[in-house]
């Protein structure tokens, strides 16, 4: 990447910060809501094991890594609403009229969205602790579930900024929680291994994005994995690479409109 290319990611990325943090309502939904849950469910299922080959584990040691995944999930479900501001204060369209790669704009915008995701995970994960989760962590385990995790919120932040580009509303977010937020979230195993489930919905839990994410984790957190870069990283990789494809041609398609 060229140095002018280097200077838009970063200008992008560093005002798409600076918005966040300007705007805290995004940060602490995003944040409030998945310490809630885990706050509700570890301790409501607290007398819950999880069964698996090696022995039982705890519900709360188990929830962790689904509730850091779920953070990251909501958090990308908020990356639209910034571009239908954007496009409502005609900011976007200053931008889009700018010599700027149109493609350069959004990553600068997918990686400060990401990355704030993984410092709110990060921050969940910590409090988890507090309240009493037990790990035992693999480092490089650890490292290569951060990317999956990542290139997970890359591609939702994506998927909602296409969202936001076709419908220009933002009721729009509002129905994305609803229609594809929540059964990803509850047909993952975020919350339940799928050996516990029922079997169609096991099958369906295995092509789920999310269960692919929670897994690297879980796996690195609790068992000392390192995730098989194949059929973990790779798929969300190739996911990510596919809705930015469709996030870049939407962002093309509203500069011409």
């Amino acid at each position: 990447m060229s140095a002018a290319a280097l200077r838009i990611v970063s200008s992008v990325c560093g005002r798409t910060w600076m918005k966040a943090l300007r705007r805290p309502v995004v940060l602490s939904f995003s944040l409030v809501q998945p310490m809630i849950w885990m706050l509700f469910f570890g301790f409501l299922f607290q007398r819950y094991r999880v069964e698996r080959p090696g022995g039982e584990i705890r519900y709360l040691d188990f929830l962790l890594p689904g509730i850091c995944a779920m953070t990251v999930l909501f958090g990308a479900s908020q990356s639209g609403i910034e571009l239908i501001r954007d496009m409502q204060t005609h900011f976007l369209e200053r931008l889009l009229n700018t010599p700027a790669d149109r493609r350069l704009l959004l990553v600068g915008k997918l990686t400060a969205d990401v990355t704030r995701l993984l410092a709110q995970a990060t921050l969940v994960f910590l409090l988890g602790l507090v309240v009493g989760a037990r790990i035992s962590p693999s480092l490089p385990g650890l490292a290569l579930s951060a990317v999956a995790l990542g290139l997970f919120g890359f591609a939702f932040s994506a998927l909602s900024c296409t969202i936001a580009l076709l419908t220009r509303a933002p009721e729009s977010m509002a129905v994305f929680v609803h229609v594809v937020n929540m059964p990803l979230l509850f047909t993952s195993t975020a919350f339940v291994p799928s050996r516990q489930m029922p079997a169609f919905l096991s099958s369906v839990s295995e092509i789920n994005p999310l269960t692919l994410a929670v897994g690297a984790l879980r796996g690195s957190l609790l068992f000392q994995e390192v995730p098989s870069v194949s059929r973990c990283v790779l798929p969300l990789a190739l996911l990510a690479l596919a809705l930015f494809g469709i996030a870049s041609a939407a962002l093309t398609r509203a500069a011409r409109d």
